[in-house]
Order: structure tokens, then C-alpha cells, then sequence
């Protein structure tokens, strides 16, 4: 075997390397991907609902304070809302 060839099986060896290597992180990668895209989308579902629990609950405190009631009956309101 003359150096030429010797040069040409070791660049070859050195290309499959770093291609199977390429492949294998390329894999790995797009693995944690997919796992990160579910648990976002799980938590922006989770988010979404926490946000419009705080809608509900803005609505419900402007509309005791906006409506023109006596004393006695916000004060029995605000204590059946945090029974709830």
C-alpha cells in the first residue's frame, strides 16, 4: 500500500465518523426538542387557564366594587366569594 492510499482510508475514516457522529447528535437532539415543545405547550395550556381564572376573578371584584351597594351587603359578598 503506497501513502496515497494510506492518506485516502484514513480521510475516508475521518468523513464516516464525523457523519455517524453528526447523525447521533443530530437524533439526540430532536429527541429534547420534542420533549421541550411538549412540556411548553402543556404549560401554556396551564398558563392559559390560570389567566383567565384571573379574568373571572377581576370581573367578579369590578363588579362589586362598581355596583352601588351598602356597606353590610359588600362585606357579605366578599365573604361568600372566599368560601367559594
Amino acid at each position: 500500500m503506497n501513502p496515497g492510499e494510506v492518506i485516502m482510508l484514513i480521510a475516508l475514516a475521518i468523513i464516516v465518523y464525523v457523519l455517524l457522529r453528526a447523525k447521533h447528535f443530530s437524533a439526540m437532539s430532536s429527541g429534547v426538542r420534542a420533549e421541550d415543545a411538549q412540556t411548553s405547550s402543556a404549560r401554556e395550556a396551564e398558563l392559559e387557564r390560570e389567566v383567565q381564572e384571573l379574568r373571572e376573578r377581576v370581573k367578579v371584584l369590578e363588579r362589586i366594587t362598581v355596583d352601588g351597594r351598602d356597606t353590610r351587603r359588600l362585606s357579605d359578598e366578599i365573604e361568600k366569594l372566599r368560601d367559594e
